[in-house]
């Protein structure tokens, strides 16, 4: 009888795009491996080259992580549920640093008793809760999607002292999620405005900003004046950065990232329990898993996730419920599900495990594999071609073949005219369809900025192809240069 398989959203373009497929298998390495039969191109994004299950992928039987089961080796049955949990850039657990003594609390002015009434007047919160609120300081790494939420209620519950880290400017582009932010305020410093809104929200919150890039040579400093951390952050460096900070000072981590129609939330380095390194240990090798500039992302999603974030923070501040340290939130927006997975401490786990290796922050872009080469993949000058040389071109009527491989709705946005659309992901099983041969015309290679058609010429190349070029910029380029009458995104 086969077994139901759950494929989360980063992955459905290998499953033509079923959210759930039903696979036979004994156990889950035989499961995997007739899953990956029938969607071949699913197989490098679940194991390596050399046939081993992928660190950054976690695989559960119902709500099991199967690292703590049988491994590969755990039976499955028609009754079970096999999860697929890929990374995408407990109890309640509080600290006692989160529980300062009553003395040590801050009094309430009659103005915040009347703003706060709701809150007061709720047993889990009540006066001593809402002070301890106000004598809280929370971080918000990253003020944009899931930090404009997480901010905001923070700021309107009461949060004494909300600190944000961000040293972006408003894009037109964010405003379709970060709403922190109006129209007005594309091209201000997003610190600059968020810190008038946060304000003009609750002026008896006091909000700290930093202006820079989170680094390792800043994060400790940075860290050591809050008591909460929000992780909103948009890269996988960023990620283990906030992760083994937090750790290394002891500082609960509210954790969230987003996806297209997929989202994530959990509590880490709690006392006890477990952190981001125990659920993906090793980070996606460069370019694998998609930013949310490239796949997108449904703009209530952060909006969601970002607000469960700042209601962790809450409750790891008054002391209320159970909070989600040592359980995996997953959000299927699309389908309008949750499902609770269990997370536990690795005992190996190299910096919050019994026998840590990591006491210090590290470079955390050359753990993640981004190096020069990797995070924008450079090609030879006689590999590469200018919009203007292609417009040149095409006005000659010069015999050239235009490839773009975005996806299909960036291609309906707005296209160079007379190119051919193949998605980065399908080019190798397509490559059939390219011009080749005696006589053929080149084939000039783009996408939105020219990182996935660098990857795209590469492999062509690899291929047999040698006469193929890649358009710098790619089609923002064009617009600014060529075409401004279409839109950019």
């Amino acid at each position: 009888m086969p077994v139901t398989v759950l494929i989360p959203t980063p992955l459905r373009p290998f499953t033509n795009q079923h959210a759930v497929v039903h696979v036979e298998g004994r156990d889950v390495r035989e499961l995997l491996q007739n899953l990956t039969a029938t969607h071949a191109d699913l197989r490098p994004h679940l194991f390596t080259a050399e046939g081993q299950l992928r660190s950054f992928v976690n695989i559960y039987v119902n709500d099991e992580d199967i690292r703590y089961l049988g491994q590969e080796q755990t039976p499955v049955g028609p009754a079970d549920t096999l999860s697929i949990v890929p990374s995408v850039a407990g109890g309640s657990g509080v600290d006692e640093l989160l529980r300062p003594t009553a003395a040590d609390l801050p009094e309430l002015t009659r103005d915040e008793v009347q703003r706060y009434s709701r809150h007061l007047i709720m047993p889990e919160v009540g006066i001593d809760g809402q002070r301890r609120l106000k004598a809280a300081r929370v971080l918000c790494v990253g003020a944009g999607g899931l930090g404009s939420p997480a901010a905001m209620y923070l700021a309107a519950a009461g949060v004494g002292t909300l600190g944000l880290v961000d040293f972006d400017v408003v894009d037109v582009s964010n405003l379709q999620r970060q709403i922190l932010y109006s129209t007005a305020d594309v091209g201000r410093r997003k610190l600059e405005a968020a810190t008038a809104r946060l304000s003009g929200l609750n002026p008896e919150v006091h909000i700290v900003t930093h202006d820079a890039p989170l680094t390792s040579s800043n994060a400790l400093q940075i860290f050591a004046e809050y008591d909460v951390i929000v992780d909103g952050a948009d890269n996988f460096p960023t990620r283990y950065l906030v992760n083994d900070a937090c750790v290394l000072l002891g500082k609960p981590n509210a954790y969230g990232s987003i996806f297209r129609f997929d989202g994530q939330a959990s509590v880490f380095a709690t006392k006890d329990g477990p952190c981001y390194r125990c659920l993906y240990p090793e980070p996606p090798p460069p370019g694998l898993v998609p930013s949310c500039a490239e796949g997108g992302v449904l703009g209530v999603l952060p909006g969601i996730i970002g607000t469960i974030q700042a209601t962790e923070a809450i409750k790891l501040i008054i002391g209320a419920g159970d909070s989600l340290a040592g359980r995996l939130l997953l959000f299927d927006a699309l389908h309008m599900s949750f499902r609770t997975l269990k997370l536990r401490r690795d005992p190996a786990c190299p910096i919050c495990g019994d026998q840590p290796t990591i006491n210090a922050l590290i470079d955390y872009e050359q753990f993640c594999g981004i190096t020069p080469a990797t995070a924008a993949p450079s090609l030879p000058t006689e590999f590469e071609t200018s919009v203007e040389e292609v417009k040149v071109r095409l006005d000659r009527h010069d015999q050239i073949w235009i490839l773009d491989v975005r996806e299909k709705n960036e291609f309906e946005i707005c296209r160079i005219p007379g190119s051919t659309l193949i998605p980065l992901g399908e080019l190798p099983r397509r490559l059939d369809e390219l011009p080749q041969g005696a006589g053929a015309p080149e084939i000039v290679v783009h996408c939105k900025m020219g990182g996935r058609s660098a990857k795209a010429v590469k492999l062509l190349r690899e291929q047999g192809f040698t006469r193929v070029k890649n358009v710098t910029g790619g089609i923002l380029a064009w617009i600014d240069r060529i075409d401004p009458s279409q839109p950019k995104y």
